[in-house]
């Protein structure tokens, strides 16, 4: 799409706005809105500027002017605003150089996309992100001084059973038991088929939808998978169609990756494979679940860079709840064919070579998707290129292994504080092809440790005083 074709599209619509979207380091959508006459083809080559100081983990307050650049490939209007409105995904830049800013996620993955087709290796990478949330009715959370408490609250919550609720219907999914029950069990059908609908109607297709295995809404809606950018663009729709359906039938979303304890976490399951000239490198017929040498370095890059990987794919102190052995968390670094208890994991549903590729299980929907496909797709041609070996396949589950054997695999972190220390041991896989630089590295393990590890160290934990109160 051209800014002539944005212009026109807009007319057409009746559009009154134009929404101008970008992202910031850790991972949440900014806008802000300009009347349609300021549609121009000068705004597509001059973009419009805004304060970078403002800006989660972009500029110092004597740098702040910063312009985005809008993108007119991702135009679309808006499903969810009163009066018609137009939004495009915009990319960072600098004023003074005229540079594309390397702070910007959507930056960083357009590099690495140029980084894998320079290497040779392909051209192409998909990716197939499957992300899990919670649709919850009530969430209250406070810290001060003297008190912190977080209160969540959903009609198909377990711990409601045997509240009066006049009438208590029944019908909440068992802890651990939410996966694919039909209606009226699964009370969010007609709210995921809305959120669908939303996605389709800005060009993000949908694959399937239904509930989780946890109870209280966890809810899955499956993308059709496409490239890094892309694909990086549709987890930012996903989540704001997600969020907006939640609050049009009066309900909340959460993408954290633990917010209940003792049942299973949201994570988001990334299938990726590489493409080359139409023919997809990961597929071989014969081989162990029918894939080839290079899919196999490709996954010994991810399982070798896996604690530094984490910082960018597991990159909240609250991933770490859920990244614990019993509740089907990817912690185990190996790999294997239909095994969901390892961390990197070779579906086989299909022998065909479209569908072959390479399910690493470990990232949550907490994370920045930008860097956390870049990240990925950077160990993985690392894997490649360096011929690092995986090992051995496990094909038992591996919460079930007697202690000798269990002793012998490596397990993830079990903190951000520790991934963020990996990520600052290794990180030169990234900064090949400028794809990450020293800059944005540095930025993100400063920012992550000052403003998330120390200020959850410093505070109590609610469950500390039943621990300790009595010493």
């Amino acid at each position: 799409m051209t800014p002539k074709d944005v212009m026109k599209l807009a007319k057409e619509r009746g559009a009154k706005f134009v929404d101008l979207r970008f992202i910031d380091l850790p991972g949440l959508w900014q806008h802000f809105s300009i009347p349609v006459r300021e549609l121009t083809e000068e705004l597509f080559a001059d973009g419009i500027g805004f304060d970078g100081s403002s800006i989660r983990g972009f500029q110092q307050i004597h740098e702040s002017d910063m312009l985005l650049i809008p993108d007119p490939a991702t135009a679309a209007m808006d499903p969810f605003t009163a009066v018609p409105t137009i939004i495009l995904i915009c990319n960072v830049m600098d004023p003074v150089t005229r540079q594309m800013y390397t702070r910007d996620p959507r930056y960083i993955a357009q590099k690495a996309e140029a980084y894998l087709k320079s290497t040779a290796i392909a051209d192409t990478s998909y990716w197939g992100p499957e992300l899990e949330f919670f649709f919850f009715d009530d969430i209250r959370f406070d810290q001060s001084y003297q008190h912190g408490f977080y209160f969540i609250d959903s009609e198909a919550g377990f711990w409601n059973a045997g509240k009066e609720e006049k009438p208590n219907l029944g019908y909440k999914p068992r802890y651990k038991q939410g996966y694919f029950p039909v209606p009226p069990m699964d009370k969010f059908q007609d709210i995921r088929s809305d959120m669908v609908l939303a996605l389709e109607s800005v060009g993000v297709l949908v694959e399937v939808h239904h509930h989780e295995v946890s109870t209280a809404g966890q809810t899955e809606v499956d993308m059709r998978y496409g490239p890094l950018t892309k694909m990086a663009d549709s987890v930012l729709w996903y989540k704001y169609c997600a969020k907006n359906t939640a609050r049009k039938h009066g309900k909340t979303a959460t993408f954290m990756p633990k917010p209940i304890f003792q049942d299973n976490g949201s994570g988001m399951h990334v299938h990726q494979s590489l493409w080359k000239g139409g023919k997809n490198i990961f597929w071989e017929l014969g081989g162990y679940g029918d894939i080839s040498s290079a899919a196999l370095y490709y996954i010994g890059g991810l399982l070798k860079h896996a604690p530094a990987l984490c910082a960018l794919i597991a990159p909240t102190t609250n991933s770490y709840r859920r990244l614990v052995p019993g509740y089907e968390a990817p912690i185990n670094l190996v790999y294997s064919q239909r095994n969901r208890s390892a961390c990197a994991r070779i579906p086989v549903y299909s022998k065909s070579e479209g569908a072959k590729r390479i399910e690493f299980r470990t990232p949550d929907p907490s994370c920045n998707p930008y860097l956390a496909f870049s990240a990925m797709l950077m160990a993985g041609i690392d894997g490649i290129q360096k011929k690092i070996d995986p090992g051995k396949p496990i094909d038992k589950d591996l919460y079930e292994l007697e202690p000798e054997e269990a002793r012998g695999i490596k397990t993830l972190p079990g903190s951000l504080d520790e991934v963020l220390d990996a990520l600052e041991a290794d990180h030169e896989f990234l900064l090949k092809g400028d794809v990450f630089t020293q800059d944005a590295i540095d930025t993100w393990i400063e920012y992550k440790r000052k403003n998330e590890v120390d200020a959850i160290r410093l505070r109590p934990h609610p469950w500390e005083f039943a621990l300790y109160f009595d010493i």
